[in-house]
């Protein structure tokens, strides 16, 4: 029998069937910002299953904690969500650098935390309360929608030093490893624009730098601060290409390479599955 794993986040909750860390099947769906025995059902029918199809739950996330330790005779093995970012989201990133042993691992969701892993033992270092809410409010504020596929598709196909003030307007020119057409100020145009004026592709483009960058230059200064070489970005966030082309610049920038792993959106999940083997 396989196990299960769920990740009761703030705006999704994700959701693994997999035979010891394999993954066999994956789901997600959205969070209703509740954890019960109702969630977790809801949850596994994501998949077309039910908790007996299962010798172990892992859950993580949310209020995991207020779940009973046993569901229909199966056990749910409560895993914390630090732990759970750490050890999933650098599980990912061995199945391509098998090598890799610790890192620095960027949670963007809803919200960032970033949480050091090394010898199997996570540690929270810092986060940001700028992510991927961060991202959708501000686009339904100023460009009305919601939607993340429509936000990264405007972004992709949008300008942002049309709402940003750049280095070469700001300074003359270059800084440092920054060159002229960089943007020095997010948004600095917005003050002596007409929004209305303002195309809907590059206020897309906007938001979505600002958030990546505020991202990408605390991770590149945490990591820098724990001596890690490697910054592993994981969370529905990253499913947005609009997100990865902004971390990759600033990497660029900065001389540093932002590791996505496929599936970042399951890293969690994964993470419990991974956390919950390791205890027994």
């Amino acid at each position: 029998m396989t196990r299960a794993a769920i990740d009761f986040g703030l705006t999704h909750v994700d959701v693994l069937a997999a035979h010891d860390t394999d993954a066999l099947q994956a789901a997600t769906l959205p969070s209703q910002r509740t954890v019960d025995v109702a969630q977790v059902r809801r949850a596994l029918a994501a998949l077309g299953r039910d908790v007996a199809d299962f010798r172990q739950i892992c859950v993580t996330g949310g209020q995991h904690r207020r779940l009973p330790d046993v569901i229909d005779d199966v056990p749910i093995v409560k895993v914390g969500e630090i732990e759970a970012i750490g050890l999933g989201g650098l599980y990912l990133a061995q199945r391509r650098q098998p090598d890799l042993r610790e890192a620095l691992v960027v949670s963007a969701g809803s919200g960032t935390a970033m949480v050091a892993v090394r010898n199997n033992r996570a540690q929270h270092v810092t986060g940001s309360a700028v992510g991927g809410g961060t991202l959708i409010g501000l686009c339904k504020l100023l460009i009305g929608t919601a939607d993340a596929q429509e936000i990264d598709a405007l972004a992709m196909a949008g300008d942002s030093n049309k709402v940003d003030i750049t280095l070469i307007e700001a300074t003359g020119g270059a800084i440092g490893r920054l060159p002229a057409d960089a943007n020095a100020v997010n948004f600095g145009r917005a003050a002596t624009l007409e929004l209305a004026k303002v195309n809907r592709e590059d206020l897309a483009a906007g938001v979505a730098v600002m958030v990546g960058q505020v991202i990408a230059v605390i991770a590149i200064n945490a990591a820098r601060a724990e001596r890690l070489d490697h910054i592993i970005v994981v969370g529905h966030l990253v499913d947005l290409a609009c997100v990865r082309r902004v971390l990759h610049a600033v990497g660029g920038y900065y001389g540093v390479k932002f590791t996505i792993p496929e599936m970042p959106g399951c890293a969690t999940a994964m993470g419990a599955l991974v956390g919950a083997a390791l205890t027994q």
